[in-house]
């Protein structure tokens, strides 16, 4: 079976090597130093300074193909891949000409991809009602759904149940952060404003409830491993609840969310779960069964 990968941040495919495309006057050492972040502060630092080193079309084009050719590399045939839409207009950048340059770079591609449009939370109901607005003029045009990132603490997702609304109506599929590294009650939010996913929602672990509802209803799990001891979501590697969540029934995927920032793959993924957590070959398969049957295409 070929491998989907739904929990993707065309942005977090920046490696190291890319970063120094992009910008010439990044030394290495620079680089060295923003990668070597231990929090989710951090991440976020060395997330925003990838962000501004992309200044245009042409930059977005670039990291898009260097994307597509690591999928292909990989056996990944379908992809959903979130565009920070709220990042490009937090750069001032026009939109539109990103968006024709991503969508060129993508024609002929031999990965199907699909692009989850997403807003920036901590700006507030008013961002997140533009970006919905913004992401539904390319709905049924490679768009396949609308959601939110970035700090779930200080953004409260209740507030975003209009601009969910409006994206719902205008025919895109909803997915949210949640549960990364805030509590339970974060991932019951995202549900209640129309999240049909949930982006990583490991903390649903710590609600026996919550996962009973997550398997009764059937409502899918992005599954970062890597991401979530980068970040410090998690103590450990060994402290992930992907073996409990997966026990209980939650249906999960596996994915990479940044895998340039993170410097991880989807098979490295994959191998993590069998090697660390013990999935065997079959609860693998059924893992990837089930990234097949909950993407939005």
């Amino acid at each position: 079976m070929a491998r989907s990968e739904l929990h993707l941040h065309l942005e977090g495919t920046v490696d190291r090597e890319t970063l120094l495309l992009l910008d010439p006057t990044v030394t290495r050492e620079v680089a060295d130093r923003v990668w070597s972040y231990t929090d989710f502060a951090g991440f976020l630092s060395c997330f925003k300074f990838i962000a501004r080193r992309l200044r245009g079309p042409d930059d977005y084009a670039l990291i898009t193909r260097r994307m597509i050719e690591a999928l292909a590399r990989q056996g990944i045939s379908y992809a959903e891949v979130t565009l920070g839409a709220g990042v490009v207009l937090w750069r001032e950048l026009e939109f539109d000409a990103v968006w024709r340059a991503i969508r060129e770079a993508q024609a002929g591609a031999p990965v199907e991809i699909w692009w989850n449009l997403d807003a920036i939370r901590q700006f507030g109901p008013d961002h997140v009602m533009e970006v919905a607005r913004l992401a539904s003029r390319y709905a049924g045009e490679g768009a396949i759904s609308f959601g939110i990132g970035g700090d779930e603490v200080r953004g409260e997702a209740g507030q975003f149940r209009d601009a969910y609304r409006y994206a719902k109506d205008a025919g895109l599929r909803l997915t949210a952060h949640a549960g990364e590294t805030d509590d339970p009650a974060s991932i019951r939010a995202a549900i209640e404003i129309g999240a049909e996913r949930i982006g990583h929602g490991i903390r649903a672990a710590e609600d026996p409830d919550l996962m009973r509802r997550l398997r009764e209803e059937q409502i899918p799990l992005e599954v970062c491993i890597t991401s979530n001891v980068r970040t410090g979501a998690v103590k450990s590697l060994r402290d992930h609840p992907v073996r409990k969540l997966f026990d209980a029934g939650v249906p999960i995927t596996l994915n990479t969310d940044d895998p340039g920032v993170f410097e991880t793959d989807l098979t490295r993924e994959f191998a993590i779960a069998r090697e660390v957590f013990g999935f065997s070959v079959a609860e693998l398969a059924e893992i990837e069964a089930t990234a097949e049957r909950f993407r939005f295409a």
